[in-house]
């Protein structure tokens, strides 16, 4: 039931980050949770890969690397569907980094 609930504001989440930025667009609330789940599975299945293949540039930038990452993901996720659109590199680091503070301050709310 929790993981429902997260899903749920992980798509609230990307809906804020939308109507906040210019660069970054959801046609739908079935779009936004169709996004969330796919940047959670990217998150979830090559984050850890691709963190382990960059690790020495992510420890020579001190983790600002990880960043990076997390931009390139939200990037593919918004090339890969229809209804999510991330019009940019530079748009998808600040989604990404907005997309990530709201879903923790939502996801903080419920325990």
């Amino acid at each position: 039931m929790s993981l429902l609930l997260v899903w749920l504001l992980n798509s609230v989440a990307l809906l804020v980050v939308a109507y906040i930025l210019p660069g970054v667009a959801v046609a739908s609330f079935g779009s936004a949770m169709i996004a969330a789940l796919v940047i959670g599975l990217l998150n979830m299945l090559v984050k850890p890969i691709l963190v382990f293949l960059t690790l020495p540039i992510t420890i020579l930038t001190l983790g600002l690397f990880l960043l990076v990452l997390n931009a390139l993901l939200f990037w593919l996720a918004g090339s890969v569907l229809s209804g999510f659109k991330v019009n940019g590199f530079w748009w998808a680091v600040i989604g990404a980094l907005l997309y990530s503070l709201i879903s923790g301050l939502l996801t903080s709310l419920i325990g």
